[in-house]
């Protein structure tokens, strides 16, 4: 249910009523008791939201989710078996072979 706030113009009492949103609008001041009472005209009923926060990524899609994460780097594309990694890194025994033409590396 909404808050209103009122006035009298009579008085110029102004106080707020919880109440329905069907209800008929008061009419008679609780102060002065005249019927010069009237709806303020305010910005309304807002939303609060509480909590730790709300973001526009928390209610993404399981399709856009799995998108996001293969466009990571080194996560997709990282090999999951140990033989794919190690074909691709030169062996301990092809390092140690001197070079075959004859120069030397100094």
């Amino acid at each position: 249910m909404p808050t209103y706030d009122y006035i009298c113009d009579s008085c110029q009492h102004e106080f707020e009523a919880f109440e329905s949103i069907k209800a008929d609008p008061q009419k008679q001041c609780p102060q002065c008791h005249a019927e010069s009472l009237r709806r303020k005209i305010g910005p309304g009923a807002a939303i609060l939201f509480k909590g730790s926060g709300f973001y526009q990524t928390d209610y993404r899609s399981d399709s856009y989710k799995k998108a996001a994460a293969a466009d990571k780097p080194g996560e997709a594309t990282k090999p999951s078996t140990d033989s794919a990694a190690s074909s691709s890194a030169p062996s301990k025994t092809e390092s140690s072979k001197p070079s075959s033409n004859g120069t030397s590396s100094t």
